[in-house]
């Protein structure tokens, strides 16, 4: 085929890309030399926007065995073990066809994982639509938790904890990222770096079809009216075929086998072939004739550039091919020798004995291009809410309308469509700030939790950045885990815009102060850009997954309340901060005015206190104070249990409003029982916490001093009509 503009811009190069590939290779590359370059060089596998800022980020950390770079990150939780996680996009694939472009971010994301040697423990996601009255929103929503659902209740690993969240942004682009976290012995790790000349290189998994075939030049670019016609990118997955080869690659790790395992995720055997050979500064060579293949008359181009799903690649030690073979034969999954290992740091494909391909891989790699991209910073917003200058309204009648909306109902309706408890190590599942996972057999867990907040980022980027990373860390910190790392999906739109980069930019410095002076490193992750159609972007939506450990079962909390007649302590100081709250987008449609301030300071002096209170069990109950304020907080705390509340007025004369709808940052609520009050009180004063006791359990009401009595029962209808009416 003759390369013409347009076949380069098809391929998703710039014109100056194009002859760059000119000027690396010495002369025009071939149809197929171009497919590789347009799959190595897009935003979706080279980050040539965002590699500039993602450095900037802090990766290590005693706890840190492996950082960014990897399949997947790894932290060391003790006794030798360690747990390995990662959390990637599948955005524009699930836009196309929902159900398939979720179920397979699923198996991708596991892939990820059990590809350096740990058995997948815990799924997660967070998911984002567009408004509820939008007419795709109820397929894609029913389609994307159908997907999810479906590949990991087949495959069998629990799916804990997450988010759905609807917001106009997400109209034409809904965000759906998945999590998965794996336990693996320290010293049976696998990496993905190539090592020794002449090495066998091994196909296994599921034969290679047409699906998926520029599915990672597709992630890297906007949507438009045509969108429609891009599903032939859109992998299709198979769960049954994923756990076969999974338990064949943990059977193979057993032995010392293997030299470098990566799975055929973006780019397929272009990415996992060029990457391996990178890392360990060697050259591949590939008979693509060997490749097997579901579908007839398959090209090089095809085989090369297929997204098929259940594939991986191997690098083995001499002599160990029989033994390989016969592990993958009894699973049932093809086991093929494609290639070879050499010194030419090229990447050789041959097709029937004739050279159809040869690139350096550095060319591929190192020598991608790095784009510092323009980008301008957004200013604090001056505005601030007046709420003197709105329509009154009751406490009553605010917590109402936040309970029963889309955002803030019950989402019992997703997370019963999956299975939490499947391998039986689930303590506590989604629904509580983090979910928590047991360590087989062991006397440990670890918490997770997924966190995002796109207003505050739109409002403001760097407050955004720092606050989502301390929400976070506020939901290990409330069940009683101590946060050890991140992983971060970044959701931005076209970086090719000088306010989308400010805002990507933005976010990373908020997010990097945070981790640093929380000491909560990000171990791997994701950049998803280009996510908008028609040149409406979406708001910067970076989403963090973070795990956590608890090294006594005994010491973990729920938010649930426990028994009547216990104390209610809220730790951290309460502003009454309105702008770019629930409580004015719900009640008044406002989406306006600055984040919240987040202070470092108070944030790790509150976050470690309180858990120290929960590691000396003093506490019955904890929850962090978030969207919707206070008074949502305690709401979902008696909900949860069915118990009631007291509250008494703020001893200050404030605002009510202010004071219970505020999301001041900073904040928990903790349950403590009167024998352990005075206890309590003293660590905290020690320890230099603002604390207020603001009231007790009781039965069956919330109610709060001369402003509101509900029963618990009928906030808990409330809470639940959204999702059974839609």
């Amino acid at each position: 085929m003759n390369i013409t503009d347009k076949v380069i811009e098809n391929h998703g190069l710039k014109k100056d890309e194009y002859k760059n590939i000119q000027k690396l290779l010495k002369r025009d590359p071939n149809f197929l030399e171009l497919g590789i370059f347009s799959a190595m060089w897009n935003e979706h596998c080279s980050y040539k926007s965002s590699r500039k800022h993602l450095k900037k980020l802090p990766t290590k950390g005693k706890q840190v065995i492996q950082g960014p770079g990897e399949n997947a990150g790894v932290v060391d939780i003790g006794d030798d073990d360690a747990i390995i996680f990662k959390i990637e996009s599948h955005n524009h694939p699930s836009y196309i066809e929902p159900y398939q472009g979720a179920a397979t971010g699923v198996g991708g994301i596991l892939r990820d994982v059990f590809t350096m040697g740990a058995r997948p423990i815990a799924l997660l996601n967070s998911i984002h639509f567009g408004t509820p009255a939008h007419p795709k929103t109820k397929s894609l929503l029913n389609g994307v938790v159908s997907g999810i659902g479906g590949y990991g209740n087949c495959i069998g690993i629990p799916t804990v904890a997450g988010e759905t969240k609807f917001s106009e942004t997400y109209n034409e682009n809904i965000l759906v990222n998945a999590m998965a976290v794996g336990h693996a012995k320290k010293n049976k790790i696998f990496y993905s770096k190539a090592k020794g000349v002449n090495k066998a290189v091994v196909y296994v998994g599921s034969k290679t079809g047409r699906d998926g075939i520029h599915g990672a030049s597709m992630a890297s670019a906007e949507f438009d009216e045509s969108s429609e016609e891009k599903k032939p990118t859109v992998q299709v997955g198979d769960p049954f075929t994923e756990k076969l080869l999974l338990e064949a690659c943990l059977e193979l790790m057993k032995d010392e086998s293997i030299i470098a395992i990566q799975d055929m995720g973006a780019a397929g055997l272009t990415s996992s072939s060029v990457e391996m050979a990178s890392k360990g500064s060697l050259g591949i060579e590939l008979d693509l004739e060997k490749v097997p293949c579901r579908e007839e008359n398959m090209t090089p181009y095809e085989m090369m550039l297929s997204e098929s799903q259940e594939r991986m690649l191997i690098i083995l030690e001499d002599n160990k091919e029989e033994y390989a073979r016969k592990i993958f034969k009894k699973w049932d999954l093809d086991f093929v020798v494609i290639g070879k290992t050499t010194d030419t740091k090229n990447l050789v494909l041959k097709f029937n004995d004739e050279i159809k391909g040869e690139i350096p891989i550095e060319a591929l790699s190192s020598k991608a291009p790095v784009y510092d991209r323009k980008w301008i910073r957004k200013k604090l917003p001056k505005k601030e809410i007046d709420i003197k200058k709105l329509k009154k309204i009751s406490l009553e009648e605010g917590l109402i309308k936040i309970l029963s909306s889309p955002n803030y109902s019950n989402k019992d309706w997703v997370t019963s469509q999956y299975d939490q408890m499947v391998m039986c190590d689930t303590l506590l599942k989604s629904g509580s700030d983090a979910a928590i996972i047991r360590i087989h057999n062991k006397d440990k867990a670890i918490a997770v939790s997924v966190d995002s907040s796109a207003n505050y980022c739109n409002s403001h980027p760097i407050t955004g950045g720092k606050q989502i990373v301390c929400e976070n860390w506020r939901n290990l910190i409330s069940v009683g885990a101590k946060p050890l790392a991140i992983t971060n999906c970044l959701n931005f739109g076209n970086p090719e815009n000088e306010k989308i980069m400010g805002e990507f930019a933005e976010c990373l410095e908020g997010i990097k102060e945070a981790c640093e002076y929380l000491n909560y490193p990000v171990v791997s992750g994701n950049v998803s850009f280009y996510n908008g159609t028609n040149k409406k972007n979406i708001f910067p939506t970076p989403v963090i997954g973070g795990v956590g450990l608890i090294n006594n079962l005994n010491t973990y909390l729920s938010h649930h309340l426990k028994e009547e007649k216990n104390n209610l302590i809220l730790i951290g100081k309460t502003f009454g901060h309105l702008g770019q709250s629930c409580f004015l987008k719900e009640n008044y449609s406002i989406s306006e005015g600055r984040p919240p301030e987040v202070n470092l300071l108070n944030e790790k002096n509150n976050g470690e206190t309180v858990l120290n209170l929960i590691n000396k069990n003093l506490i019955r109950s904890a929850h962090d104070v978030s969207s919707g304020g206070l008074i949502t907080s305690l709401s979902e705390m008696a909900m949860s249990a069915k118990l009631g509340l007291k509250i008494s007025k703020p001893r200050k004369l404030r605002n009510p409003t202010e004071y219970f709808f505020g999301e001041d940052q900073s904040r928990y609520i903790l349950e403590v029982k009167n024998e352990n009050l005075d206890k309590v009180q003293k660590y905290l004063k020690n320890n230099n916490i603002f604390y207020e006791i603001i009231g007790s359990t009781q039965k069956k009401y919330f109610e709060i001093e001369g402003e509101m009595k509900l029963d618990i029962n009928d906030l808990c209808k409330i809470n639940n009509q959204w999702y059974n009416n839609y």
